[in-house]
């Protein structure tokens, strides 16, 4: 009977493409992933009683938020300077100095005796926080096998994810203890993780490097001539604004002025927002292997961009929730293609520390313009505005995305 043969034929292809074929990951991969998860459990546990343990220094609210604001400014300073030296020294040695560097500087934070040694010490932090940030990135796109790319940049996020949901709990039993304890804590952690990188990854890319058997870096101005890398800049851009900026800084704002709720409602809105974001990694990255990263990539800004600008404009607990549920499932949606499509230029046998720094650099100029930005329309024009022009935004860069060439080839060795 052919009618049955047929139809089992296609369903086999449409399975083939959403449920691609499950590779082992190497085990450089795995080593990442654990040093990932173990950054973010640290992060977690100091974000909760950073403001509050500066305000012990008897500092007002804006001070406190400085000692915030300097760990991202000194990150967007340094970015260049870090990709700069993974050319020169290669990905892991930068890796491990930055986490030591941030480890070192966490645990300063916990015997400062007052805040301007506060803000020095967390200042510094931010310098090794890229460094082994753009170097981790930097790994991650050495590693990854060109076919595995998004699985493993999905797989990657979702070990930040786990780490930044437990941190947080955590941190607040240390807590407990007295406020200096988590950053001891976020300490240990990051020494653990420099001391898994250093002695659990292979040697074999630093190697391959000292043999002379890769391509020349990738320079900034010849990744700009790639439609897909100028898409990518402009995504995370908008994804830096939206995600890392507005939804941390307007979203609790918007939910006490706007809705009238306290600040359990904000909560609740970025532990929806984390969930949705979780629910799509669990197959976005695997989507961005088989079906692209250009689809992937639309989809997701387009969903974040809708739901985001959508939430000005909800009245009601419910559909603020239910909005920032979708916004989170957007987000993880385009992450793990986002990031699959700078490897995917950047590719498996150069390294690329400059461009991935602009690529990081971008991002944390979102976030840090985003939220500045959209306090000025909350404040002058209302929350409608705010949201509406976070979510064109992200619009934005889908239509970018739309008129870019895929970036995946399917036949890369």
């Amino acid at each position: 009977m052919p009618a049955p043969s047929r139809v089992s034929r296609v369903t086999t292809r449409i399975l083939a493409v959403i449920r691609p074929g499950r590779e082992r990951l190497p085990r450089d991969i795995k080593v990442m992933l654990a040093a990932a998860f173990l950054i973010a459990l640290g992060f977690g546990l100091v974000a909760p009683v950073l403001p509050q343990f500066a305000t012990t220094f008897d500092v007002g609210a804006t001070a406190a938020a400085v000692i915030v604001s300097i760990f991202a400014f000194m990150r967007l300073v340094f970015a260049p300077a870090g990709g700069a030296l993974i050319g020169r020294l290669g990905e892991r040695p930068v890796y491990v100095a930055g986490l030591l560097i941030v480890a070192a500087s966490t645990a300063a934070c916990a015997f400062a005796q007052d805040y301007w040694q506060l803000l020095v010490f967390r200042g510094l932090g931010g310098v090794g926080s890229v460094m082994f940030t753009v170097a981790s990135m930097a790994l991650v796109v050495r590693l990854a096998p060109p076919e595995s790319r998004g699985r493993v940049s999905g797989a990657y996020a979702s070990a930040f994810l786990i780490g930044n949901v437990c941190g947080p709990i955590v941190g607040g039993l240390l807590a407990g203890f007295g406020l200096r304890v988590p950053f001891l804590g976020y300490a240990a952690a990051l020494v653990l993780a420099a001391v898994v990188v250093q002695t659990q990854l292979s040697h074999a890319p630093l190697a391959a490097k000292s043999a002379g058997s890769h391509a020349p870096d990738m320079r900034f101005v010849e990744a700009w001539g790639i439609g897909a890398y100028r898409s990518s800049l402009l995504s995370s851009f908008a994804n830096g604004w939206a995600t890392f900026g507005v939804r941390m800084a307007t979203v609790p704002l918007f939910a006490v002025a706007a809705l009238g709720s306290g600040p359990e409602a904000a909560g609740l809105a970025l532990a929806v927002f984390a969930a949705g974001n979780a629910a799509a990694l669990t197959v976005s990255g695997r989507l961005a292997d088989s079906v692209g990263r250009r689809p992937m990539m639309v989809a997701g800004l387009l969903t974040a961009g809708l739901s985001t600008a959508a939430i000005g404009f909800t009245g009601h607990l419910g559909w603020f929730l239910a909005a920032s549920a979708v916004a989170g499932i957007g987000s993880g949606l385009l992450g793990p293609a986002q990031q699959a499509a700078v490897a995917d230029v950047i590719g498996n046998k150069r390294s690329g520390g400059r461009v991935l720094a602009a690529y990081q650099m971008t991002s944390d100029v979102g976030a840090i313009a985003g939220p500045v930005l959209a306090g000025v329309l909350a404040d002058q024009l209302g929350y409608g505005w705010a949201f509406g022009v976070t979510g064109g935004v992200l619009v934005l860069a889908a239509v970018a995305w739309a008129a870019t060439a895929e970036p995946l080839k399917r036949n890369e060795g």
